[in-house]
């Protein structure tokens, strides 16, 4: 992970260096191969499976499995080997990818050809579902023996509905032996079978909606030839995860009080119980198919709680809340349970993601086991964690939720008459959660002297409905106002040097960043990832989940049209003045290369200092470690040229125009 420096020792002297400059042990190669991301885990026998991205193989996602007794440092194995990708393209962001079987197949998504395919131990990987190029699967769930899966057709139209793939591989080449198994919806997900085989029940959500504003729980016979099924919850809210316990009761969240509680529908009765309610949220947005915040046990529920941060608590039957120590206090999912056992992944505030199973046997005392991840793979660096500090700001839309990660360095100080620089990160989304987490690449600046600070903005998920919904028809406003605000408190308290405060995003961050940067002088300097810069290309450009998102977050074209131009960093990218770094996926679908391209134009033309990165073979995010590597590099590098300072270990980076 980290390399020692040459003067490293433990009884070196503190030494006095500019902030920007400090020499750091952990390196862009470090930050790359510290960042593969866990995608799912499950119980299959006595192993445990989960699947996690190769920065090093270009960023393919492979499965891995340890034993269920597995403790950090034991043999884990690679059950899928290169070249084969385990992705879905299902709403361009994917999730539930792969699932087993009880006989220990592994069943998963190809990335090149969005055929699911079998893996069976001893032979090579066998097709279930036909070539269709217009066609992609996702959401995968083996349950009671049978595999279903979300499938997206693209045509004229879009469509989504569940379907059953035969495990048998008749259904190779016959596409109609793939059985549909629900109609009526624009977008389904979370596909659950009652434990007879006899119902299904699935999430289910309409156009102009996303799945965070109105979603229904929808309920179906198998056996009475109605694929619509009926309604049980949602609907002017947003229910979200059905589960079956094993007595045939349906469990769901629901957001109708505010917060997304867990309800429980008894089979003989017609109204839902809410259990153990809380001002605290179990669920948050569905961007990826195979996120869960809640499994049944054996005895109630294991459950994820979040207010900012996240806890994992266990509801027993009688109601009574027990708070699970686990290390992680965000991104913290319920992967799978089995009787008293619980997969739970998610990221400690001063360590990499990890994935631990938990023993709930007796509550009160749980046994937590790390299986991968969870630490530093080197116990010294945790001098060099900086410990992160929660704190708020009176915004001019109301409260706004931030978190500070300080310039840390065991060995190093900045001088005494000068303040550090700052990096003001903003989450994408913009329904999405900033989760206060140290990972590596905010550990690769703060070990350099650059401080960051993470903002949830008016919008972000993780502070119940009201807070959420305070961005609904002013993406653009509330969201530059809240960062704006937190920057200058920075520079108000005296945290934050006022001439150094940099602003950096991706995605929907990205268009947050750009207008930060059109409407303030609050920044000296913007990093946009992939972000958007114009809401009416978006709208007409962007996939079918998000085709609609913009009529939520500013109007509903074409009557709202004007405030989309109006709203839209691209009309104002003369105001910008400040240095800008714009990054870029060449095969983003999302937010497509021409918005970086059409901001990046605008910057020549008026002369503005900037540099523009296409990373070839990049989608919407970087997943390969060459570009991991090279985009921190490089980050840091516009920091420094924009801020005045001489990084340690980077090559410096010309800006455009160069004089």
């Amino acid at each position: 992970m980290v390399e020692p420096l040459p003067h490293d020792s433990a009884s070196a002297p503190v030494r006095t260096l500019p902030f920007g400059t400090w020499p750091s042990r952990v390196t862009a190669d470090a930050v790359a191969a510290a960042s593969p991301r866990l995608d799912g885990a499950r119980f299959v026998g006595e192993e445990i499976w989960w699947a996690e991205t190769v920065p090093e193989e270009q960023g393919r996602t492979t499965v891995r499995r340890a034993p269920r007794a597995a403790v950090p440092g034991s043999q884990v194995d690679t059950l899928l080997p290169a070249p084969w990708n385990v992705r879905s393209r299902v709403h361009e962001y994917g999730g539930g990818a792969w699932s087993a079987t009880a006989d220990g197949g592994l069943v998963f998504v190809e990335k090149s050809d969005q055929r699911v395919w079998l893996l069976t131990p001893g032979s090579a990987p066998t097709p279930l579902t036909p070539a269709v190029s217009a066609q992609a699967l996702g959401g995968l769930r083996v349950s009671r023996g049978r595999l279903l899966a979300v499938r997206e057709v693209v045509g004229e139209a879009v469509s989504h509905d569940i379907v059953e793939i035969p495990l048998d591989g008749s259904a190779a080449d016959d596409i109609d032996r793939v059985i549909s198994l629900t109609a009526g919806s624009d977008f389904v997900a979370q596909p659950a079978l009652s434990p007879d085989g006899s119902a299904l029940a699935w999430l289910a959500w309409d156009h102009p909606h996303m799945p965070w504003d109105r979603a229904e729980v929808r309920v179906r016979r198998l056996d009475d030839g109605e694929p619509a099924g009926r309604r049980v919850a949602g609907g002017t809210s947003a229910a979200l995860q059905p589960e079956w316990t094993a007595d045939g009761a349906l469990l769901y969240a629901d957001d109708a009080s505010g917060f997304w509680n867990l309800h429980r529908l008894d089979p003989a009765e017609d109204r839902p119980e809410m259990i153990a309610p809380d001002e605290r949220d179990t669920g948050g947005p569905l961007w990826v198919l195979g996120s869960r915040w809640f499994a049944p046990l054996a005895d109630g529920v294991a459950a994820v709680r979040t207010r900012g941060s996240d806890e994992l608590v266990h509801i027993s039957s009688g109601g009574v809340v027990t708070g699970i120590p686990v290390p992680a206090v965000g991104n913290l999912l319920v992967e799978d349970a089995e009787g008293t056992d619980v997969l739970v992944s998610g990221s400690p505030e001063d360590a990499p993601a990890g994935l631990w199973r938990i023993d709930l046997r007796e509550p009160s005392r749980p046994g937590v086991h790390l299986l991968t991840g969870g630490r530093w793979q080197d116990d010294g660096l945790s001098a060099w964690v900086p410990r992160p500090r929660r704190f708020t700001v009176d915004g001019r839309h109301g409260v706004v939720h931030a978190v500070e990660f300080p310039p840390t360095h065991p060995e190093v100080k900045g001088p005494e008459d000068a303040l550090p620089p700052y990096v003001v990160l903003v989450h994408g989304g913009p329904t999405a959660h900033a989760p206060g987490v140290v990972n590596p690449k905010t550990l690769f600046l703060t070990s350099r002297g650059i401080g960051v600070v993470e903002v949830n903005y008016g919008g972000s998920s993780g502070f119940g409905r009201e807070y959420r919904e305070r961005l609904r028809g002013r993406w653009g406003v509330v969201d530059v106002d809240d960062v704006v605000d937190v920057a200058r408190f920075l520079a108000a308290d005296g945290t934050a040097d006022p001439a150094r405060i940099a602003i950096a995003g991706g995605s929907a961050g990205g268009w947050t960043v750009l207008g930060a940067l059109v409407a303030s002088d609050a920044f000296g300097a913007g990093i946009s990832r992939y972000g958007v810069a114009d809401a009416r290309l978006l709208a007409s450009e962007t996939h079918d989940f998000e085709s609609r998102y913009l009529d939520g977050l500013i109007g509903p074209l074409p009557a709202s049209e004007a405030v989309y131009l109006e709203r839209s960093p691209l009309t104002h990218a003369h105001r910008i003045q400040t240095p800008v770094l714009l990054l870029q996926g060449e095969e983003d679908a999302v937010v497509p290369p021409s918005q970086s391209e059409a901001i990046r134009d605008a910057l020549r033309a008026g002369g503005v200092p900037h540099a523009y990165v296409l990373y070839p073979g990049e989608g919407h995010g970087f997943r390969r470690s060459e570009t991991v590597v090279d985009m921190v590099r490089t980050e840091l590098a516009f920091l420094g040229a924009a801020f005045g300072f001489t990084p340690a270990d980077v090559s410096p980076l010309d800006l455009e125009p160069t004089s």
